[in-house]
């Protein structure tokens, strides 16, 4: 990497491990930098931190020469806890107690030569620790941190009170405003940690960052964790059937089409079995939909048994129920291992009431799967921001919406809104519908749909939110992958933190218990 500083001189910085031969320039830094702390370590001691753990010893050169490093070692934190010191835990410098099986790295020292402050290579450094520390699967990296900047402030005030000072940045510290910027949080205070560092009274920050991606068990070698999902829509043809076998024969294309693409999921539209109420009275849509509901139980099972013979997930869009002399709209999840779980619609619009006296239904839930937990919302359901956001409070990661408009204006609240949830709830939601149309059926005549895929809207993801989209109005799949990682570094690292940054100390979504 090349850099110029304002005097016109040319860099040339590099990342890399420290190396013996580097103790003169170390050693340069460290007596600038801690003139008041007892200046660098010994040549014994260097050797010793780079002989125990040569991973943990990183700097950045100019032009060959050391201007900044980080030293480190990892640890059994549990050794140790909270309340150590500085000396205690770092061997006195020579990292006697670095542990190759520990479960944390530690930070114990990082440095600038004051020439090259305001280079941000603190940050280059603190962001290698972190790569180091995900390449080790450690669980977080802990540190304790001085704060020099309360000296000014020890007489009028105690040490927790300047630190949320600090975090609110009301006042700024040089090492804790840095730390906190990076990501750390503040654990507790530690008392008599470096006694003779007289700026921060001898107190220190217990700082941590956690590792997101650290897994506490070696993944197995079948059946772990899948980081990449892949997903698979049908926007589906309305078109006449002449049985039930004709409907079948539809759906079982387009599922061995998706298994043959390796899917984990299979998303079909609201009210797909619409082509078989052509077989109704139409001059009565409510009394057409109570016997389409007829096919529900015999569609759900047969779907049952593709999802288990051809290994997907199958959502199977929504069908009428008529149960105890009321008729709901409900979706199917078809899990490959055979089980079966379903969702309700709780919102039925207008029209389906008038129309067919649908109802809502009462109840909603996030459901595990082999590859994560998923929710499904019904059309209507996601214009109502609540309901997602219960899914998100029970864990979910991808929301499916199985939808039926007739206009375009109709099928935008519905991607409009399905777009706001995957940003609100830092979820992936996937949206099918269908198209074409349906002569002589009352109420379900013309369908409008474009099928899609969403992402929260940060750098990891696609600069509009948008992972792919299908053509409008056309039949055709849509196949994606989604990286379930990113969802993991958003929640903890995303540059807006929606989950997080909740004001729960003001208002919060409850389920109202009967």
């Amino acid at each position: 990497m090349t850099e110029q500083d304002g005097s016109g001189e040319e860099h040339r910085l590099r990342l890399r491990h420290l190396r013996l031969a580097d103790y003169a320039d170390v050693r340069h830094i460290m007596d600038q930098v801690y003139p008041d702390l007892g200046g660098a370590w010994t040549r014994k001691q260097f050797a010793a931190q780079i002989n125990r753990f040569a991973e943990g010893q990183i700097c950045i050169e100019d032009n060959g020469r050391v201007v900044a490093g980080a030293i480190s070692m990892v640890v059994d934190y549990d050794r140790f806890g909270d309340r150590h010191k500085y000396n205690e835990i770092t061997g006195n410098g020579y990292l006697t107690n670095h542990d190759p099986n520990g479960d944390v790295l530690y930070g114990v020292d990082i440095f600038v030569d004051p020439e090259y402050r305001g280079m941000r290579l603190g940050r280059r450094l603190y962001d290698a620790r972190k790569e180091l520390c995900r390449s080790l699967n450690l669980r977080a990296i802990v540190a304790g941190g001085r704060m020099p900047g309360y000296r000014e402030h020890a007489a009028e005030m105690k040490p927790e009170e300047y630190i949320d000072l600090v975090k609110r940045r009301e006042l700024y510290d040089p090492i804790l405003s840095f730390q906190l910027a990076n990501d750390f949080h503040v654990r507790r205070v530690i008392t008599a940690y470096l006694p003779e560092d007289q700026q921060s009274r001898a107190y220190a920050t217990l700082l941590q960052w956690d590792n997101i991606f650290y897994e506490s068990e070696r993944t197995p070698l079948i059946g772990g964790r899948k980081s990449m999902v892949r997903v698979g829509t049908v926007q589906w043809q309305m078109r006449r059937v002449t049985n039930f076998e004709d409907l079948m024969t539809n759906i079982e294309f387009f599922v061995d089409a998706m298994a043959g693409y390796n899917c984990d999921f299979i998303l079909f539209p609201e009210l797909f079995n619409a082509p078989l109420l052509a077989q109704f009275n139409q001059e009565d849509p409510a009394e057409a939909m109570r016997g389409l509901a007829q096919y529900t139980g015999e569609i759900t099972d047969a779907m049952s048994r593709m999802a288990v013979s051809y290994n997907i997930n199958i959502i199977a869009g929504s069908m009428p129920v008529y149960d105890d002399n009321a008729l709901y709209n409900v979706a199917y999840l078809c899990r490959r291992d055979g089980t079966i779980d379903n969702h309700y619609k709780l919102h039925a619009t207008p029209d389906e009431r008038f129309y067919w006296g649908v109802q809502g239904g009462d109840a909603l839930k996030a459901f595990d799967t082999d590859v994560g937990k998923i929710g499904i919302l019904v059309c209507y359901d996601v214009e109502f921001p609540e309901a997602c956001r219960l899914l998100a409070d029970q864990g979910m990661q991808i929301l499916f919406v199985p939808f039926w408009t007739d206009t375009k204006n109709a099928y935008l609240r519905v991607r409009r809104c399905a777009q706001a949830r995957a940003i609100e709830n830092e979820c992936y939601v996937a949206i099918t519908g269908s198209v074409g149309n349906l002569p002589r059926v009352e109420n379900i005549e013309i369908q409008y749909a474009q099928a899609a895929v969403f992402s929260p809207s940060d750098f990891a993801f696609p600069h509009d939110g948008i992972v792919s989209e299908s053509t409008p109005n056309t039949e055709m799949t849509l196949v994606v992958d989604l990286d379930m990682d990113k969802l993991k570094q958003l929640r903890a690292e995303g540059s807006v933190q929606n989950a997080k940054d909740r004001r729960l100390d003001l208002y919060r979504v409850h389920w109202l218990e009967d």
